[in-house]
């Protein structure tokens, strides 16, 4: 990612050093979490939808630990495996809006909460910016190369209540605690780098 791009990494320090840990990150363009994987202080494992494992792509995102989903359904292999990784102490990466879109947290999905809620791992909000706002004249899908891309870190956060309960009403209600820490980040993230 450094090679290619000018990424600016901010508040890095607040992912913990140690420990089970989520990573939740907006995403409006396609170097979003390749830009994560390549910045954060941790390595990171994504769930990531199973039509991007073609390819010489497969065994190179199996080989780097990215976990494939299959979004068309209740994925209870890639669930299992994301738990897994929170379990033994490991880093997990999450789009929350379930796919690319505006990249504002405007709609989350209840996975993120489930696995908050259901592991006890700490949310991290992060904030990619930058990679949308120009397209690359070889390929709209990535951002022009050596162009500035922002990498911003929150403040973790615990997204239950404290009661352990895992009912579908307490998943709701930590979604909505989720929506609003995450789009505060991001607001805040965009105060702080003028994006």
């Amino acid at each position: 990612m450094y090679g290619l791009w000018r990424p600016r990494v901010l508040g890095a320090w607040r992912v913990p050093s140690t420990g089970p840990v989520i990573l939740a990150v907006n995403h409006s363009h396609g170097i979003d979490g390749p830009m994560l994987m390549g910045t954060a202080p941790r390595p990171v494992h994504f769930l990531i939808k199973k039509e991007a494992f073609v390819g010489p792509l497969d065994p190179f995102l199996r080989g780097i630990g990215q976990l494939k989903v299959d979004r068309s359904t209740a994925d209870r292999k890639a669930i299992t495996d994301a738990l897994a990784v929170l379990a033994h102490g490991g880093v997990l990466g999450i789009f929350p809006e379930g796919t690319r879109g505006a990249g504002d947290f405007a709609s989350l999905r209840a996975g993120l909460a489930y696995f908050a809620v259901r592991s006890g791992a700490p949310v991290v909000p992060v904030a990619v910016l930058g990679g949308a706002e120009r397209s690359s004249r070889l390929t709209p899908a990535v951002p022009p190369l050596r162009s500035r891309v922002d990498v911003v870190f929150g403040d973790a956060f615990e997204a239950g209540d404290g009661s352990g309960r895992r009912t579908r009403k307490a998943l709701d209600e930590a979604t909505v605690r989720i929506q609003e820490r995450l789009t505060a980040h991001l607001a805040a993230a965009r105060r702080l780098t003028g994006r």
